[in-house]
């Protein structure tokens, strides 16, 4: 009989994965794929934040990385700053923070660990409910803007002088990396976020011969590798968040294969 915690597993990596698949992409051809790594940092401070106020972690993470994402996006508009630059200094600025209420606080310390590591098959009935939710946000986002995303990705001048608010879509993108990064933190935790939103992408960019098919190819890779590597980890007792990264990294080396045989 298959447990409850192995289906609410499936259920909330399904819903991440659809949103990685998509949002991937764009962070891949934008050349923004390490934003998730600095934002993952920004969001293991919000959780620790959660903890020491006794609040829910994954909400409150939500809108400490959401203010972060914006931080982001003043610094390399305001300060003049690159954008990995702006990236390092937040990154770095969260997970001292982290450090710092860890040390302070030193009662939450198992739990806050579950989300440096990843602990999906503890996920409980009202994550479930809120992973949902979240990845409906980041797919309706993304659809409703996809010609305007699509047209920005490849050519940013063109879009800039069609008509195209770049800075609104700019920071559109920021906001829906910050929540995705959100539920990907319970699932394979901060130290494996970035591959969920990069590596599904680059092994679709290996064998797509258009973007559309790129989208398609990028969730499907990012479903099996989530779905797959659940099923793994509860199958072998293996840790979930190693089990699908190397799923993803062994889909990524097939793709390679394919496209140098072409």
């Amino acid at each position: 009989m298959i447990s409850s915690l192995f289906l609410r597993a499936l259920l909330a990596g399904g819903c991440l994965a659809l949103a990685c698949g998509l949002l991937g992409v764009f962070l891949v051809l934008r050349r923004d794929a390490m934003i998730s790594h600095g934002l993952s940092h920004v969001a293991f401070a919000g959780v620790a934040l959660g903890l020491a106020l006794n609040l829910m972690p994954v909400v409150f993470s939500v809108a400490v990385c959401l203010a972060g994402s914006i931080v982001i996006l003043r610094l390399k508009e305001q300060a003049r700053l690159p954008g990995d630059t702006a990236i390092a200094l937040l990154s770095s600025a969260g997970l001292a923070l982290a450090i710092l209420l860890m040390s302070i606080k030193r009662d939450f310390g198992a739990e806050l660990m579950s989300y440096l590591f990843g602990d999906i098959l503890a996920i409980g009935p009202s994550e479930i409910y809120l992973a949902a939710g979240l990845a409906v946000a980041v797919l309706a986002a993304i659809l409703l803007n996809l010609p305007r995303l699509m047209f920005m990705t490849f050519d940013r001048e063109a879009a800039s002088v069609a008509g195209i608010r770049l800075s609104r879509l700019d920071r559109l993108l920021v906001m829906l990396s910050a929540v995705t990064i959100v539920l990907g933190l319970r699932i394979v935790g901060l130290l494996l976020v970035t591959g969920l939103t990069v590596i599904p992408a680059a092994s679709a960019l290996q064998l797509a011969r258009n973007f559309r098919q790129t989208l398609f190819l990028s969730c499907l890779f990012s479903l099996l590798s989530i779905m797959g590597g659940i099923t793994l980890a509860y199958v072998l007792d293996l840790p979930a968040s190693a089990a699908i990264i190397f799923l993803s990294l062994i889909i990524f080396s097939l793709g390679y294969m394919i496209r140098k045989r072409r």
